[in-house]
């Protein structure tokens, strides 16, 4: 079997987990292949997802390496194993590959969290919110381009719409709320879609409004999808260069305080509901 030319996103954090174990137990490359009885290329091919690794190679690592987490160990052989082909396939060669992982990244979720401050988060999006969003890009998208990420990103909405949803909250700004991102009457539509949702039992919707006091958390916006084990959860940030994926145990642990500081400010459920009822009657 030949190197993978380009890793997933989820190859790649089974590769980055290897390694981090591999370093945890004070080896270097050429002692973990020797272990093995392979070449140390081969444990680099591994470790930066150019190539796949058994269950049987990969649970014998994890026992030179003296992991004695087993459901930590069985998720990464599930990782390693699995031979999913998701409905995300069908946009392989069509769209970049981030819009690929992020759908892969939400199909292995058991839950997810958003916190956005200026756009309604994608997964609440109404059809003609999200084509507003993807018009407005510098430069301007080919109109193929523009229906396809517009099309990838309702199909997302599987992940809290489909028969198998998964947890959801969402804490959502006043600003994201008030900007028309559309015209009033779609402003009016997607503030009705936000509703329906947070109605149905795996969605949560949170408001931050705005004259709350003391609150300097404008920066918070950011993504979190729960892993099968905590040390699998993924933190999501945009920067300058797209959407920046986060996974360090000190990352995730500033970014769920900075979470739970961000939800315990905000409207409970039954009054963002309100909050939002009042905005949509502004319209």
């Amino acid at each position: 079997m030949g190197l993978r030319r380009e890793p997933t996103a989820r190859q790649l954090r089974l590769a980055v987990e290897l390694r981090r174990l591999r370093e945890a137990a004070g080896l270097n490359g050429r002692g973990a292949a020797a272990l093995l009885g392979v070449s140390s290329a081969q444990i680099n091919q591994i470790e930066y997802g150019l190539t796949g690794v058994s269950e049987k190679r990969l649970r014998s690592l994890a026992a030179h390496y003296a992991c004695m987490d087993e459901a930590f160990i069985d998720a990464l052989v599930a990782m390693a194993t699995e031979r999913t082909h998701g409905w995300w396939e069908k946009y392989r060669g069509l769209l970049p590959m981030s819009f690929l992982d992020l759908a892969e990244l939400e199909h292995h979720a058991t839950y997810r969290h958003d916190v956005e401050f200026l756009y309604i988060p994608g997964l609440l999006q109404t059809e003609a919110y999200t084509r507003a969003l993807f018009s407005y890009r510098i430069p301007e998208l080919p109109y193929g381009e523009l229906e396809l990420r517009v099309r990838h990103r309702m199909d997302r909405k599987v992940v809290i719409e489909g028969p198998t949803p998964i947890p959801y909250e969402a804490v959502i700004h006043e600003s994201a709320l008030r900007i028309r991102v559309g015209d009033r009457a779609a402003s009016r539509v997607q503030l009705a879609r936000v509703l329906e949702l947070s109605e149905t039992d795996q969605v949560s919707v949170r408001v931050i409004p705005f004259d709350l006091d003391g609150f300097a958390g404008a920066g918070s916006a950011m993504g979190y999808a729960g892993g099968t084990v905590p040390k699998l959860d993924t933190a999501l940030r945009d920067t300058p260069h797209g959407t920046g994926y986060m996974d360090s145990e000190a990352q995730l642990s500033a970014l769920r305080t900075l979470l739970r500081k961000v939800e315990a400010v905000s409207l409970n459920p039954e009054r963002s509901r309100d909050f939002i009822h009042r905005l949509a009657k502004e319209l």
